[in-house]
């Protein structure tokens, strides 16, 4: 018979999260001195922390609506329910259903059983909707893409509000930019063409989707049980979990890096819309880097955090032999501004605007640094 102590941790272990964390990827673990706070400031309930090398969600808090996996630009915070892999298979068998229009609504109006369940997708929260997911729709033809989540007044989730509507205008921006007459667009109530004509097959298909839900979880807990005994076992015999130090080692003079899933296929989806119309863009998933070269010390800590090697130190010397150049790719930097917090001089700047020909350009753009200054010899420092 377990014990008391037993069964709170079982509870612990087998607690169902929204959200997982990855913090490897996270910039403020990476460097205390990060900027970055747009998921706390993005959840409207207070369940993310940010500081001193560590990112948590109060699983006891968070309602699962997903803002702050939208907004982290390096993807740290991964949203489970649904997984974007889940949303992407259920939105394309219902667009096949409504005829080729991607509707998407909030679980609160789906509880209403006004729609029919096989002609939209689900999610907890209009506010878990990001733009990789909206702008594939739309590279694949899609001529309307409708959120619905009607009164958000009366809506536990009404703080998240500004986070859509950022989300669906920066969604529209890269549309248009891309010469796309198709614009996202939100609604109060199902379109026409979703609505249930069978009100006891909506009710059925509720009714299959907790039990397919209570069965998932119980996997799910199974699994994680399985992982907590592992992971205790090895505990037992003496095995330590590596610290933040050892998870973040460097290689080649820098952390490690990774390419946000995300913003490739945004980028991918973009190039299938066609050529941009526009010389530029204000966007806020990716960035363009500019440097002070005349207060710049070519320390390289900008290439040594950068997270996404956006910002790398090239391997070709420069044509006059003096200095070093960086290699820049706006297709790479998504605008989470840790080169800029970890810049000694404080001279490198990231802007939201980024050139169309930059963004879509297979080269980096080349930039030239100086010859770090000379330091002072030992035996120099008391002269005059």
């Amino acid at each position: 018979m377990p014990n008391l102590v037993d069964i709170v941790e079982m509870a612990e272990a087998l607690e169902s999260k929204a959200v997982f964390v990855a913090p490897e990827r996270c910039v403020a673990v990476r460097n205390r001195h990060s900027s970055c706070k747009k998921c706390s400031e993005a959840c409207p309930v207070g369940a993310v922390s940010v500081g001193n090398n560590v990112v948590s969600i109060d699983a006891g808090a968070c309602m699962a609506c997903g803002a702050c996996t939208t907004v982290c630009p390096t993807e740290a915070l991964i949203p489970l329910e649904p997984l974007d892999e889940d949303l992407a298979s259920a939105i394309a068998d219902a667009t096949l259903a409504a005829d080729g229009l991607s509707v998407f609504a909030c679980a609160r109006m789906a509880a209403r059983r006004q729609g029919d369940p096989d002609r939209y997708a689900t999610v907890p929260c209009l506010a878990r909707m990001e733009e990789s997911v909206l702008l594939a729709l739309v590279a694949r033809g899609v001529q309307d893409v409708v959120l619905v989540d009607g009164n958000c007044a009366t809506c536990k989730h009404r703080g998240c509000v500004p986070g859509i509507e950022a989300t669906v205008g920066s969604a529209n921006a890269l549309l248009a930019a891309q010469g796309s007459e198709v614009r996202v667009r939100r609604a109060s109530a199902f379109p026409e063409e979703v609505l249930a004509q069978d009100a006891h097959k909506s009710y059925a298909a509720a009714r299959r989707g907790f039990f397919t839900q209570a069965g998932s979880t119980a996997k799910s807990a199974a699994k994680t049980a399985a992982e907590k005994t592992v992971a205790k076992a090895l505990n037992d015999v003496g095995q330590k979990k590596p610290t933040l130090r050892e998870r973040l080692r460097m290689s080649e003079g820098a952390l490690p890096q990774f390419n946000p899933e995300r913003r490739m296929r945004v980028l991918d989806s973009l190039d299938a819309l066609g050529q941009s119309v526009v010389p530029a863009l204000d966007t806020r998933l990716f960035g363009s880097v500019d440097i002070d070269l005349d207060q710049c010390s070519s320390c390289f800590m900008c290439t040594v955090f950068c997270p996404t090697g956006a910002l790398v130190k090239s391997e070709e010397p420069p044509e006059d032999g003096t200095g070093t150049l960086l290699e820049f790719s706006a297709a790479d930097c998504v605008q989470c501004n840790l080169c800029a917090d970890a810049c000694l001089k404080k001279c490198l700047t990231v802007s939201r605007t980024v050139s169309t020909d930059e963004l879509f350009d297979f080269e980096p753009r080349l930039i030239h640094l100086p010859e770090p200054p000379k330091r002072p010899g030992i035996l120099s420092r008391g002269k005059r």
